[in-house]
């Protein structure tokens, strides 16, 4: 966004990212209210609940999550959910004012075979109650990325996590590449891209302005 006019961007140097992000805190609230004034309800949230379908035992290396299976965090692994099961914690997320009901399962990649089955089956439910539907399941196949926009899923979550200069000491079993891959994927299916990072890993200030390249260059904006 920028100037005056509901004028999307999608050219955003590192100098302008910078200048942004180091304004002042009143500042940037008030740019950012602005912005979001002008093209939502200002009073008004979207309440979304998120159910972790399948917990813990993921291969991959993430330095920061407790679901990897090289972490000892004492986080209990479980198979994935029952279709039943995730339908039911659906219904009391909109009895309690949901509109989006969001499902991760700790994974490398999405299973081929039963498990995705699944997850589809799960989408198509969920969807039947009227919620928004949104998937964090790891790296996706193009086909897969299409089965799950059949079904009618919402939104798929892949994020970047940090800069890709910084990324190598955050994770090594999954490349940069692989994470900018799926989310093309995702979009070419039709899918809207929720996709962000985490700071407070020991990035530096510009690390923080290389990831916000990333996303603020993606097209559409995630």
């Amino acid at each position: 966004m920028s100037g005056d006019r509901a004028e999307l961007r999608y050219d955003w140097t590192l100098s302008e990212i910078e200048a942004l992000y180091t304004l002042p805190l009143p500042e940037l609230i008030f740019r950012a209210q602005d912005v979001h004034r002008r093209f939502h309800r200002p009073a008004e949230v979207q309440a979304c609940a998120l159910l972790s379908i399948k917990t813990g035992g993921c291969p991959e290396d993430c330095a920061y999550c407790p679901q990897s299976a090289h972490h000892r965090t004492g986080v209990a692994r479980t198979d994935l959910m029952s279709v039943e099961d995730v339908v039911a914690a659906a219904q009391v997320a909109r009895e309690r004012g949901a509109t989006r009901f969001c499902m991760g399962a700790a994974w490398r990649e999405v299973p081929v075979g039963p498990p995705f089955e699944r997850v589809l089956e799960m989408v198509r439910r969920v969807r039947a109650l009227g919620l928004e539907v949104c998937c964090t399941l790891g790296m996706l196949t193009e086909k897969q990325a299409r089965a799950l926009a059949a079904a009618g899923l919402t939104a798929y979550n892949h994020n970047l996590d940090t800069s890709p200069e910084y990324y190598g000491r955050i994770i090594t079993t999954r490349t940069y590449r692989d994470r900018l891959a799926t989310l093309e994927r995702v979009r070419r299916a039709g899918l809207r891209v929720c996709c962000g990072g985490i700071i407070g890993m020991g990035e530096s200030r510009w690390d923080r302005y290389r990831l916000l390249e990333q996303l603020a260059t993606q097209r559409p904006h995630p």
